[in-house]
């Protein structure tokens, strides 16, 4: 979740190792009404703005993984195009929507858990779900559709 919404794994990693130092300081807080995980997810989603605002990302090409023998190098070359698409576009959402949708569809939680880990109402999920999804297609819609 965390690399999704910084998009540059180096970052992520700084990131996500923050989130976790941050939830141990502060275990002592954690209220058990709440679900735990809900909980985390916030702390790593406040950690991951507040890198992206000290930091712009970039790319790592050493650590770009070289075509399978599965695949041709021209196919595995537009699947590489395409995710790097989808990555930029998610990375081109304002950060409210963005998490909103990193934690919907890449993190599978309930429109009730993304509210209680953003302590926003379920109703303000859906919104920022469905301006976020009507911004990729937006975006997406400029490159052409997978055969």
């Amino acid at each position: 979740m965390v690399y999704r919404m910084c998009g540059d794994a180096a970052l992520a990693e700084e990131a996500a190792q923050e989130a976790f130092l941050r939830a141990w300081q502060n275990l002592r807080r954690y209220n058990p009404r709440f679900a735990f995980r809900s909980w985390v997810y916030r702390i790593a989603l406040n950690v991951a703005v507040d890198a992206l605002r000290r930091e712009r990302p970039t790319t790592d090409l050493d650590a770009e993984p070289l075509a399978s023998g599965a695949e041709s190098p021209e196919a595995w070359l537009e699947r590489k195009q395409q995710a790097e698409q989808v990555r930029q576009a998610v990375l081109d959402l304002p950060p409210a929507s963005r998490a909103v949708l990193v934690l919907r569809e890449y993190e599978a939680l309930s429109y009730h858990e993304i509210a209680e880990a953003l302590d926003i109402p379920v109703g303000t999920v859906m919104s920022r779900l469905n301006y976020a999804r009507s911004q990729l297609r937006r975006a997406l819609g400029r490159y052409p559709e997978e055969r």
